[in-house]
């Protein structure tokens, strides 16, 4: 089963050289397109870790009494 994860690792080296090529193709000259290509790769790395976190899908268990206090 391919999850979330698994396809933004397979989406970053296709938007790097993907999306460079593209532009090398259209017209632009590589020094341009390759930071344009390397932004959108950054892009779905920064989605994947900031507004898509990975988070434990198993969370403890938090008793309801209040901490105990050493003093």
């Amino acid at each position: 089963m391919t999850g979330y994860y698994d396809i933004v690792l397979g989406l970053i080296p296709v938007a790097l050289l993907g999306i460079t090529a593209a532009l090398s193709v259209v017209g632009l000259s590589l020094t341009a397109a390759i930071p344009v290509g390397a932004f959108v790769a950054m892009a779905i790395i920064g989605h994947a870790m900031f507004v898509n976190a990975p988070a434990d899908s198993a969370e403890e268990p938090r008793s309801s009494s209040p901490p105990m206090n050493a003093d």
